[in-house]
């Protein structure tokens, strides 16, 4: 079988690695944003609306 790889005993293919790197990255992207707070609004909201006469 020429052209074929053999998996030592004791080591992951660089696939796998890569792969789980990769997941590890994803997942602690997602808990990092499910952390983020809400952004605070740069115009504060006025005190009091203005009362329409008629």
């Amino acid at each position: 079988m020429l052209g074929r790889t053999v998996a030592r005993q004791g080591h992951f293919p660089a696939r796998c690695v890569r792969g789980f790197g990769a997941a590890l990255i994803a997942v602690a992207a997602l808990v990092a944003a499910a952390n983020a707070g809400p952004v605070a609004a740069t115009d504060p909201a006025p005190a009091s609306q203005a009362v329409q006469s008629r």
